[in-house]
């Protein structure tokens, strides 16, 4: 139902997770029978998720940990990684940044020249740890880089930008945009592309013959792209209406492509309620920048943080408070809900009475606005728990 915004502009009304709830149904199970396994092309995973493509967030190193934890990391292949040899001097330096000087001392850090060299050289050292590899591209460098990921044998590319589209327009004759369903096509590589918010969008992406579409624009606790550039979605609403575009895609292919909910999630319930809108798995960031291992000593920030006319992202303070383990599958020595993320998804699907992640996509969620105030007023006044 839309909205009447003015005389002459309406719109629909968008949800986000602190908007909804899941419903509890009429059975329940035993958390050790639920299963929350996520399988894309020919790889499986324990934990369906993916940890961003975020310098602070992913290492090589942090990339084998959580392969062993039974989760996917997607390494930027475009950051500090592939632009200096050894970038422990300018993660310390990044750290130590006052926040008036940080955005411009990272242009400047992000300035120094990607060596090609060091591309195939990082997913090697990934893939030597024996998890599953997978890196990012953008649209307007993964032509020029493709063929080091290949020499390299990536696993998954992930080809990702604030939004892509599956039809880039421009007027300049010098500019050959990337013709993305034909690079799909043509690639001997699974390929995963994002980010989009739109049914539409996700349809299109869809039809491009990627395994999997990142959906989320905007909503990362570092992007800053919803008050620079006034774009974005909720993502309860983005998640649902790129479901409903799986489910066309589907119908009209008989190919399943995967939603991966992209963005704004720091508890278990929010990677619950992204599944139960649809979702096949999750991509998060901020959560793992909290921990011991990741490379930011606390610090997160975006890809389009250090962009060099239009930054688009803040560096964040997100704190150090767990190891990797902890934050994903436990145990949990806070209440708040950031830690054993996954053990909470597998609680939350316990429950509700859902045995599979396909299973809970088809949850009942309701519009709760009180979700997380009612009867909480002590927690509030505290600061602790939901507060």
């Amino acid at each position: 139902m839309e909205v009447e915004i003015g005389i002459g502009k309406s719109g629909r009304r968008a949800y986000g997770f602190d908007d909804i709830a899941i419903v509890p149904s009429r059975r329940t199970r035993d958390p050790e029978d639920v299963d929350i396994t996520w399988e894309v092309d020919a790889y499986k995973f324990e934990l369906p998720m993916m940890a961003a493509a975020m310098d602070g967030v992913v290492s090589p190193s942090t990339a084998i940990e959580i392969g062993r934890l039974g989760g996917l990391a997607c390494l930027n292949l475009e950051g500090l990684w592939t632009r200096y040899e050894d970038p422990d001097a300018v993660y310390e330096e990044i750290a130590a940044l006052p926040p008036e000087k940080a955005t411009r001392r990272m242009q400047e850090l992000y300035d120094e020249p990607i060596k090609e060299e060091l591309i195939p050289q990082r997913i090697r050292e990934i893939k030597a740890g024996g998890v599953t590899a997978a890196a990012s591209l953008t649209p307007q460098r993964v032509e020029q880089y493709a063929k080091h990921v290949l020499d390299a044998e990536l696993d998954l590319l992930v080809v990702q930008g604030t939004v892509v589209s599956a039809e880039h327009v421009s007027h300049d004759p010098a500019r050959q945009p990337l013709n993305l369903k034909k690079f799909i096509r043509e690639f001997e590589l699974p390929v995963i592309v994002g980010g989009c918010a739109s049914y539409s969008t996700a349809l299109h992406l869809m039809r491009t013959g990627a395994v999997g579409v990142l959906v989320g624009v905007g909503p990362g606790h570092a992007c800053t792209t919803r008050g620079v550039l006034g774009i974005g979605v909720p993502q309860a609403t983005a998640i649902a209406d790129a479901a409903g575009a799986r489910i066309r895609h589907l119908d009209e292919t008989g190919v399943y492509v995967h939603v991966i909910a992209d963005g704004g999630m720091s508890t278990g319930g929010d990677i619950a309620k992204a599944i139960a809108c649809g979702a096949d798995s999750v991509m998060i960031g901020s959560p793992l920048a909290t921990a011991y291992e990741s490379p930011g000593r606390g610090f997160h920030w975006g890809m389009a943080t250090f962009h060099p006319t239009l930054p688009r992202g803040a560096r964040v303070f997100a704190g150090q408070k767990a190891t990797l383990a902890e934050i994903l599958t436990g145990p949990a020595h806070e209440n708040d809900g950031t830690l054993n993320l996954f053990g909470g998804l597998r609680t939350s699907m316990a429950t509700t009475g859902y045995e599979t992640v396909k299973e809970f996509q088809k949850a009942e969620v309701m519009v709760a606005p009180a979700l997380k105030t009612e009867g909480k007023s002590l927690q509030r006044a505290q600061g602790i728990g939901m507060a």
